[in-house]
């Protein structure tokens, strides 16, 4: 890689992957329930595809938290309160998808890494998000079909306050 020029493969392999989120919200209250997910990722070839799927569902799962739950706060001078498990809220057993089903991309080979694998801890975290996007897709079906129409803000995290 030369970094003057920008030229060259600053990495070598990329990790990809891909999940679908259906979610049950309830209006009234704002609260949901992630109903099914299914994620198919691309790990190379796995030396332990049980660490890599329990990874994938871990990761998910921090993302989910992320996108969903973890509620920052911050003081007026910009110094972070809540800064651990015990001042903001995580995921527990009941935020785990009732169908959760992971999948390894067969054939896929890195030939830049031992044995052909790849890295899988944090690249799941980001599929946490398409939980936030089901939330939000169920929120505009719902305003639809009461008559509204048009774009409207959901920030993340998407909780029910």
């Amino acid at each position: 890689m030369d970094w003057e020029k920008m030229e060259g493969q600053p990495y070598y392999y990329f990790t990809y992957g891909a999940c679908y989120c259906e979610v049950e919200l309830d209006c009234l209250t704002g609260d949901y329930r992630t109903l099914r997910t299914d994620i198919v990722m691309d790990v190379g070839r796995s030396i332990n595809p049980s660490i890599d799927i329990g990874q994938i569902e871990g990761a998910f799962l921090q993302g989910l938290g992320l996108y969903t739950l973890e509620q920052l706060s911050f003081s007026p001078g910009g110094v972070l309160y809540t800064r651990g498990p015990s001042q903001y809220k995580i995921p527990a057993v009941c935020d785990v998808p009732l169908s959760f089903n992971v999948y390894l991309l067969p054939d896929s080979h890195n030939p830049h890494a031992i044995y052909s694998s790849k890295g899988i801890g944090e690249p799941t975290v980001f599929l946490g998000s398409t939980v936030f996007y089901a939330i939000k897709d169920a929120v505009a079906a719902a305003r639809a079909e009461s008559g509204f129409a048009g774009p409207f803000p959901l920030n993340s995290p998407a909780t029910p306050e």
